[in-house]
């Protein structure tokens, strides 16, 4: 099985948990919790700008449990909002509404009461709980090619705001 966490985009060969039961989610639960699945019974794990909306302090217990439903070999698709990225535009931008676009990126949407962000990342960040969850082979990429159309792709004047990252549990 490869599981979409926190996603909405039905793709066949993929089963969707997210928190909200919607047309096409398969489980319901929290990225939290991964309670329901057996240990290495999952082959790929797609989690794309949902990490941001969990508390830092339960962080390390998500990259811990995705260590365990995955199989060896399989693969942890990360994507998050690159702060050292959006900081350093929100500092150089001057345009009040782009401000505005960038604030939203850092904080959330906003637009309903799951689209509030509460941890910031940056590679080293998300490389430090790969590591202490027993993750050894990682790589950064641009997107990830035949996954999703979603928000790892997102670009803002040409730059990328999206951290993704691609784990491989031996």
């Amino acid at each position: 099985m490869k599981l979409h966490i926190g996603g909405e985009q039905i793709k066949e060969g993929w089963k969707i948990l997210n928190i909200q039961k919607k047309p096409g989610v398969d489980f319901v639960g929290d990225i939290t919790d991964l309670s329901q699945f057996l240990d290495e019974s999952i082959e790929e794990v797609y989690a794309s700008h949902i990490l941001e909306h969990v508390s830092f302090l339960k962080m390390q217990n998500i990259f811990n449990e995705v260590f365990r439903i995955l199989k060896k070999g399989g693969e942890f698709f990360i994507s998050v909002p690159d702060l050292e990225v959006m900081t350093r535009i929100f500092l150089e931008e001057k345009e009040p509404d782009y401000k505005i676009q960038i604030m939203k990126f850092i904080y959330g949407g906003q637009i309903d009461e799951f689209d509030f962000h509460k941890c910031g990342f940056w590679e080293d960040l998300v490389l430090n709980f790969l590591k202490i969850s027993n993750f050894k082979k990682y790589k950064r990429v641009k997107f990830f090619e035949d996954k999703f159309s979603d928000t790892s792709q997102l670009t803002y004047k040409g730059i990328a705001l999206s951290l993704n990252i691609v784990a491989l549990k031996e």
